[in-house]
């Protein structure tokens, strides 16, 4: 019988060493599995996504190359397409950043509530004059409000009625997709529809592009874009930096960035270096007008 038990409490003490030499590896592997998901985490915190505002895409692209210049070993993806679209993204959890050259509407804010209990984080990034784009050769250079409504919606189609030649309007717009094509809407045709005659251009870019080639074309579009076009004095108003400062360009508006909720990390860190005098120097260099004159 003593056989037996010395027997019994050998064999216990060899298992009590297997199960320990099991658990010491099980141990082993969950450490290299969890730092192996830490690493995982850190490289992705290392780059982040920017997706919207056609309007704003080379004024992100700039900032964006700014700081990883200044932040080396950080990734940033900036993705155009337009207001609607990077929303979308945003929604979906597939962008980090959202560019806009709008507010939500209400849909927008309501699905943001929907998916993530809150109404996300508005960053107003720059401020933007809305500028008319026209011909170089042209010879109108002054419209009203009222005689821009009319052209985009149809109502007057000859430059004669204007002063000008005797030729055919064509109007320029941009997307429904586009930020700055809902806000033309709302604030220049106050909510009107667009005339069937206007040509839509995908991008702002392509737009002034048109605009510097066919003498009776008309587009609108972001400051930053408008260097080959004339911008039309509107309401006898100049859209002029101060004027915009001030408000006393009729189509001036804020430029945002939107989060789903209140950025950390890296996120956080970019968004404040854009609203930083650095970042404001940027805006200033992409054609638009920084938020903090004062500080630069």
């Amino acid at each position: 019988m003593e056989r037996w038990s010395e027997f019994y409490k050998r064999k216990i003490k060899i298992s009590s060493r297997k199960k320990m030499k099991i658990i010491s590896k099980l141990f082993i592997t969950i450490c290299i599995i969890i730092l192996n998901a830490c690493s995982a985490n850190i490289s992705e915190t290392n780059s982040f996504t920017i997706s919207g505002s056609d309007t704003m895409f080379d004024l992100t692209s700039n900032l964006a190359a700014e700081y990883m210049k200044e932040h080396p070993g950080i990734s940033i993806n900036v993705i155009g397409g337009g207001t609607a679209s990077g929303i979308r993204d945003l929604i979906k959890g597939q962008t980090d950043i959202c560019t806009a050259s709008r507010n939500l509407k209400p849909d927008e804010a309501k699905a943001l509530a929907d998916y993530y209990n809150s109404l996300g984080m508005v960053f107003l990034i720059a401020k933007d004059g809305l500028s008319i784009y026209l011909h170089p050769e042209n010879n109108v250079k002054n419209l009203s409000m009222s005689q821009l409504k009319n052209i985009f919606n149809g109502k007057i189609n000859n430059w004669k009625v204007l002063g000008g030649k005797d030729t055919v309007i064509i109007p320029v717009i941009r997307n429904p997709n586009s930020g700055t094509y809902l806000y033309f809407k709302e604030h220049v045709l106050e909510d009107e529809e667009y005339s069937s005659n206007c040509l839509i251009e995908p991008t702002t870019k392509e737009i002034a592009k048109f605009v510097s080639e066919h003498r009776n074309a008309i587009g609108y579009g972001g400051m930053g874009y408008s260097l080959n076009v004339f911008n039309a004095v509107v309401n006898g108003v100049e859209p002029l930096e101060k004027n915009i400062q001030n408000d006393t360009y009729p189509i001036s508006r804020y430029l945002h960035f939107f989060t789903t909720k209140n950025p950390k990390g890296l996120i956080k860190n970019f968004i404040d270096w854009a609203l930083s005098p650095a970042g404001q120097i940027v805006v200033r260099q992409s054609g638009y007008i920084p938020l903090w004159e004062n500080k630069l």
